[in-house]
């Protein structure tokens, strides 16, 4: 059964149509990989998944709840799907624990101990004990990426979407925060993500997806969509990404 769903969605900025009609399914456990230009609606599409934007047209749908249009629930949405940004939006006057356990305990309403102990747990996970009190300017910017993952796990989401969440890194610092991505995924965690990373795509996706201009263009697995695309536009964006993707792990 579809897990996440897209019915011809649209979304409007103004005259401006940045999602023109998408239709997306995405199955429980499945990985699923956007691709495409800077503008194509990559990060839009995964804003209006948690209805961070309001689609101006058509239809989301999580494990078969409307999840779009008025009437939603949202904190409840965004207890059952997490986001990790590009700029990590960690809060600076809060410690590494706090910016972690500030939703678990405020949205969710999880004791104060119950959260710290989760908190403890994840970023020993990802490599972060003892790190817990540092402030974000404390840390790199890998380091502070890792916790901003942390903070959407520590909601026990259902779906974690990542928006180009290694695009803001310094390249030896990419490697680092796509191991807790390819953990993710092994474990089984279902994911949405944009990037730039075509390695990276080609080896976690079961899904990818090549959005122009705010259409889906093209999808399949990776060794189609990435090896031997069928549209001439897909063929075009690999050709530019293709120096980039030659250095990804």
């Amino acid at each position: 059964m579809t897990f996440l769903e897209f019915r011809a969605v649209h979304k409007q900025y103004g005259d401006h149509e940045v999602l023109a009609g998408v239709d997306l399914s995405i199955e429980r456990h499945q990985v699923v990989t956007l691709i495409g230009s800077s503008g194509s609606g990559k990060s839009t599409l995964l804003r209006c998944a948690n209805a961070l934007e309001p689609i101006t047209g058509g239809q989301v749908r999580l494990d078969g709840d409307v999840v779009s249009g008025p009437g939603v629930d949202l904190d409840r949405l965004r207890r059952r799907v997490g986001m990790v940004f590009q700029s990590y939006n960690l809060f600076p006057h809060m410690t590494v624990r706090d910016n972690i356990t500030l939703a678990p305990r405020k949205v969710a309403g999880r004791p104060r101990a119950e959260a710290d102990a989760r908190a403890d747990e994840l970023l020993e996970r990802v490599g972060l004990a003892g790190r817990a009190d540092y402030y974000p300017d404390q840390l790199s910017g890998g380091q502070q990426q890792r916790v901003a993952i942390v903070r959407s796990l520590a909601m026990d989401p259902e779906v974690v979407l990542l928006d180009e969440i290694t695009s803001a890194l310094d390249p030896e610092l990419v490697a680092e925060v796509l191991t807790i991505v390819r953990e993710l995924a092994h474990e089984g965690m279902t994911m949405m993500l944009a990037t730039h990373e075509m390695g990276f795509a080609r080896e976690v996706a079961d899904l990818v997806v090549f959005l122009d201009d705010g259409v889906i263009l093209e999808q399949g697995p990776p060794e189609q969509v990435l090896a031997d695309p069928v549209e001439a536009r897909t063929r075009e964006f690999l050709r530019t990404v293709a120096p980039a993707a030659g250095g990804t792990v």
